[in-house]
């Protein structure tokens, strides 16, 4: 099965028509290296359609008193039909663009986020790098309140892998849409964010002897799993059994938010905090 070339591969084949004597390098051709990169886009993995397109903007150039040909972007406009965007996939205004995109999703406002997302890919900014932001913003800001938000996310994924562009993106307007109106939560990024901290200034904290795994007899005989306590051998499936090291007891990390399906879970957790503690 034939794979599309991505536009990395485009770019080069550019400027190899533009350099071989066998393609355009026989005549003195001035084009800037962001409109390479936009017919590289347009050709959206089609070679043919790129060095086709490369031949009309050079034919329609503006020809210089030297002889030389300047392919000018007004005429690159006509020859691809695509108004050219600014857009540089390393630069500050990327940056900016999946800011707003993010921030307007978190801002629970779906028109902003499509037009956001709509400005990223119709500048040529690759699908796959959206939707791995869509995959990660499903966890940091949605979380559990919709654990389904996940799920959109890495669907969208498969989709814009599967079907590329320009197919690809209607399938990440649903994620962002979705991902807009889905209740918010940022429960899973503060705890993990905690724990991360504890985790790096305390990478030596033992594991509590009754949560290890005494596979071995000298590791039964060091008490390794001793005082394990096995949950779903209790009515309640809770235990009061401590998983935390012993400097950490008590230390909080997951506080779920309260939003819509976390609002159950925090429920539960408050439940199971009041058991371990005694309290019921």
């Amino acid at each position: 099965m034939l794979k599309a070339l991505t536009v990395q591969d485009m770019e080069k084949l550019l400027h190899r028509a533009l350099t071989d004597v066998k393609g355009l390098g026989n005549q003195i051709i001035h084009i800037e290296e962001k409109l390479i990169h936009v017919i590289a886009v347009f050709a959206n993995g089609d070679a043919r359609t790129a060095l086709n397109t490369l031949d009309m903007a050079v034919l329609n150039g503006k020809i210089g008193e030297d002889g030389s040909i300047t392919v000018q972007e007004e005429m690159l406009e006509q020859c691809t039909g695509k108004k050219m965007l600014l857009y540089d996939r390393n630069g500050e205004e990327h940056y900016n663009l999946i800011s707003a995109l993010h921030k307007s999703m978190r801002n629970s406002d779906p028109d902003a986020a499509v037009y956001w997302l709509a400005r990223m890919l119709e500048a040529g900014e690759d699908p796959l790098y959206v939707a791995r932001r869509l995959i990660r913003f499903a966890s940091e800001d949605v979380g559990l309140a919709d654990s389904q938000a996940l799920q959109v996310a890495v669907s969208a994924y498969q989709a814009c892998h599967f079907n590329g562009m320009p197919e690809c993106d209607v399938n990440l307007a649903h994620a962002v849409v979705y991902l807009s109106m889905a209740p918010k939560s940022n429960a899973l990024y503060v705890g993990y964010g905690k724990a991360r901290e504890d985790a790096r200034v305390m990478l030596t904290e033992p594991v509590p002897l009754q949560i290890r795994n005494g596979v071995t007899e000298l590791m039964q005989e060091l008490h390794y799993g001793e005082g394990y306590q096995y949950a779903h051998d209790t009515e309640e499936k809770l235990t009061r059994m401590t998983c935390l090291p012993e400097s950490l007891q008590g230390r909080r990390y997951y506080e779920p938010a309260g939003e819509g399906h976390e609002a159950e879970v925090k429920t539960r957790l408050e439940k199971i905090i009041k058991f371990r503690n005694g309290e019921i």
